[in-house]
């Protein structure tokens, strides 16, 4: 699966002296169509996601313009970045007669490594772990980030967080690690599957259940999660109910999320 990691300039850039936190904020844009697939939705995402002032964007379903058929297609992903995060990654997960899309990153800072897991499974759509390590203010060895996209079915959902899990596994112990993106765990088995490898749902942490973020236009089902690891805390940001419902089939998640003093101080 191709990945690319692009750099541009932008016309809003990092705010250092906020360093000691950021903002996640994730949302399946569902090919940049509303639920009913009738209408283009992003130039309203684009503002929309925008107002929230989120560091990094983790993005599910996004069209990939090289695979659209049509080279005066601009791929989604820059299209939404364009003058707001200078650093974007991408990896194609599918490619279909339509175009192909897969899952993406945008980062107001640095990433320094970005590396699609494909966990795609036999009888099920094409799914992929898109894993990249930024490179935070203030944070030795970076933020890993993991852009998550799970299957359908229940046991490929389980083969392929035991794949997240294991890649969790394989980062230093104090690292600061978020997976974001649409789990499709309507059955809410993620977070036992998961706690081995100390990630924790911030809104399950914070509220005592996630977030419902599917179907956008009344949320009913868990779907789209965040989970941390090695933050001093975490905090569910609250979204309001519009635009989001009529942007996309989800709604997004989104959290602040502090960096531990003592990497901080270890950084100074």
């Amino acid at each position: 699966m191709a990945v690319r990691i692009l750099a541009r300039d932008a016309g809003v850039m990092p705010d250092l002296s906020s360093r000691f936190a950021l903002r996640l904020l994730t949302i399946n844009i569902h090919k940049g169509v509303d639920a009913w697939s009738r209408r283009s939705t992003m130039a309203d995402l684009k503002r929309a996601i925008a107002l929230v002032g989120a560091d990094v964007v983790c993005l599910q379903e996004v069209r990939d313009g090289d695979s659209a058929g049509d080279a005066r297609c601009e791929a989604q992903y820059e299209a939404l970045a364009d003058g707001l995060w200078p650093q974007r990654a991408f990896a194609r997960n599918a490619v279909t007669p339509r175009g192909g899309h897969g899952n993406a990153v945008l980062s107001r800072w640095p990433i320094v490594t970005s590396q699609n897991h494909d966990v795609s499974l036999p009888g099920d759509e094409r799914r992929g772990l898109l894993h990249c390590r930024i490179d935070v203010p203030g944070v030795p060895g970076g933020l890993h980030l993991v852009c998550v996209h799970l299957g359908l079915r229940e046991a490929h959902r389980r083969a392929q967080l035991a794949r997240l899990a294991g890649l969790v596994a394989r980062w230093p112990a104090d690292a600061p690690v978020v997976a974001a993106g649409d789990f499709n765990d309507w059955r809410q088995r993620a977070d036992l599957l998961l706690a081995a490898s100390g990630l924790q749902d911030v809104h399950t942490r914070a509220q005592g259940r996630p977030a419902r973020s599917f179907p956008s236009r009344w949320p009913l089902l868990a779907l789209d999660r965040i989970y941390v690891r090695g933050f001093a805390d975490s905090r569910p940001v609250p979204l309001p109910r519009q635009p989001w419902q009529r942007l996309s089939d989800h709604v997004p998640v989104a959290a602040t999320l502090t960096l531990r003093a003592q990497a901080l101080q270890e950084a100074a």
